[in-house]
């Protein structure tokens, strides 16, 4: 009697407990609360994501939103593995090359950095002290690393974190494409099939050609602005319709659980936030450094 009693008084005070407090913290940061949000900041040890995307051409076959729908897609599904609170959605990146395209938003590069900088600035405001950007566009490959070699400019609270593009690891569906594959071909196609399949067209992925236009004779070591445009002037690189599923389900899961592991790792971090005080204190005073 004295456990149904017990176990009564357990169900009364369970049943007591408002619905918003039983329910599992969303990891979309546009859609908690301000209690919520600061619980979410608790939980995710001041670990914060920040899916990093763009506006521009993909082929004649999928969005222009492909590269912010699939490292949104990745990096929800991560921070639901492991939780994190994830920034809404983010394109405000290098894109320049694509500016001859239908639909490509390309900002400057000064409004990229200052946004940048003070979208990062916010968070950490906010409580995110652990900053990761995952990037998921090939023409951001050069502008975040510096970014985040700019964050030694000056103290700053907080640390920032650059996941690269992620490769999937040998093993898993052959791609079936011989000529690049970069840019709206087999394998971020098959991505798409997985993030977005309502907004792939496969039956128009043949409609243009995605192959090396080869218009440009330059040693592999020499870089130009224009080497892109000079290869793949459609924008776009690759087979698009050699995609599959099967293909899109080994890349996404690969990707999903590289950022699981980012996360994690960065979590268990204790290190970088003090190794950069450390050094802003020692760059306030350099002749101070022992030699």
């Amino acid at each position: 009697m004295c456990c149904k009693r017990v176990i009564a008084s357990l169900l009364v005070l369970f049943c007591t407990i408002p619905a918003w407090s039983q329910a599992k913290l969303s990891v979309h940061w546009e859609e908690l609360t301000g209690a919520d949000f600061r619980d979410g900041i608790r939980q995710s040890q001041g670990t914060c994501l920040l899916p990093f995307g763009i506006l521009e051409k993909h082929g004649p076959h999928l969005p222009l939103g492909t590269d912010l729908l699939n490292v949104r897609y990745a990096t929800l599904h991560a921070a639901q593995q492991d939780y994190a609170v994830v920034f809404p959605e983010y394109y405000f990146g290098q894109i320049f090359e694509a500016k001859h395209e239908p639909g490509t938003v390309a900002y400057s590069t000064q409004l990229q950095l200052a946004l940048l900088q003070e979208t990062t600035d916010e968070m950490a405001r906010n409580g995110c002290k652990k900053v990761i950007i995952v990037n998921g566009h090939g023409g951001n490959e050069h502008l975040l690393p510096f970014f985040a070699q700019a964050q030694l400019e000056k103290p700053r609270d907080y640390v920032v974190y650059v996941l690269g593009l992620v490769q999937p690891p040998p093993g898993g569906p052959e791609e079936k494409s011989k000529v690049p594959n970069w840019h709206a071909g087999e394998a971020e196609t098959a991505k798409m099939m997985i993030s977005r399949p309502d907004l792939v067209h496969l039956d128009r992925a043949a409609t243009e050609s995605g192959a090396d236009q080869k218009r440009l004779n330059l040693p592999d070591n020499v870089y130009t602005g224009i080497w892109w445009y000079a290869r793949f002037p459609n924008h776009y690189s690759g087979e698009g319709g050699l995609a599959t599923r099967e293909l899109g389900d080994y890349d996404m899961k690969a990707w999903i659980s590289g950022i699981v592991n980012t996360i994690r790792a960065v979590k268990a971090d204790q290190t970088s936030l003090k190794l950069q005080n450390e050094f802003y204190e020692k760059s306030r005073h350099p002749l101070d450094t022992p030699q």
